[in-house]
């Protein structure tokens, strides 16, 4: 899987900054929102967060590996074994959003006015309209999977309609592009996202499309190579009021993209 490291640090800070590796998710990093929050992290903190942008399962496994300080993803159940594991020592919630279904504006499986979005995954499923899903083990993927198990369908069992790319969000959207598909994304990227064509929101607000963010720190009793005081600082600073201002303020369009909800 592609990783790429984006580092952040303020002018004239760089000799003196404490570095440390925080594993994200693609759909984090695709909303832009690390832009405004890494300038501020170093100069409150003095800590150059080094993003390895990954998708959910990959950054469990880097955290397994002890190949980051921290991670901040978005699938709980993943999160909650990795700590049970022993491998992180806590879960700590931070912002969250939703899920939204993108699609063709034509709308081939009229999913615009369902009651619930395993109707609506249904209707997709009964009409057999191209459907993109990330394909990579990301939460966004976990999402889509426990949807299509909930409306009790297998996505293992489907036609050349299904498209499983193996791709982050921002090239799953463009496939989606491509394809005039469905497609299951989180809100921040689809606002963020610059090649919509022919797609549109068709469906959101459904309680199963819930996307709850959370930071895990790596435990430096399994990796005892890890930075646990500067990622105990990042925890420290992403609930702060600071992180809260710059988390609800950030909007596209006049769009919120995330709420905090840090306790």
């Amino acid at each position: 899987m592609l990783m790429t490291a984006l580092a952040v640090t303020l002018a004239g800070t760089l000799a003196q900054a404490e570095q440390m590796k925080l594993a994200v998710t693609t759909s984090f990093e695709n909303s832009g929102l690390s832009e405004v929050l890494l300038p501020k992290i170093a100069e409150d903190t003095g800590i150059e967060v080094q993003l390895l942008v990954v998708g959910t399962g990959q950054a469990i496994r880097l955290g397994e590996a002890g190949d980051v300080d921290a991670i901040l993803v978005h699938s709980r159940k993943a999160e909650e074994a990795f700590v049970a594991a022993g491998y992180g020592t806590h879960r700590r919630e931070i912002m969250y959003n939703d899920f939204v279904l993108i699609g063709p504006a034509a709308n081939p499986a009229g999913v615009e006015d369902d009651a619930s979005v395993i109707e609506a995954m249904q209707d997709i499923e009964a009409a057999q309209a191209p459907f993109v899903s990330r394909g990579d083990d990301s939460g966004t993927h976990k999402a889509e999977l426990a949807v299509w198990a909930k409306a009790e369908l297998d996505p293992t069992e489907f036609g050349a309609w299904y498209n499983a790319v193996g791709a982050g969000m921002g090239a799953a959207l463009n496939t989606a592009a491509g394809l005039d598909a469905y497609i299951l994304a989180d809100r921040a990227s689809w606002l963020k996202f610059g090649n919509k064509a022919g797609l549109k929101l068709l469906y959101s607000g459904d309680s199963a499309l819930f996307n709850q963010y959370a930071y895990l720190p790596v435990n430096p009793e399994k990796q005892g190579h890890v930075k646990a005081e500067l990622a105990r600082k990042l925890e420290d600073w992403l609930v702060s009021e600071s992180a809260k201002a710059l988390i609800d303020g950030y909007k596209i369009n006049g769009e919120t993209l995330f709420v905090f909800n840090a306790e």
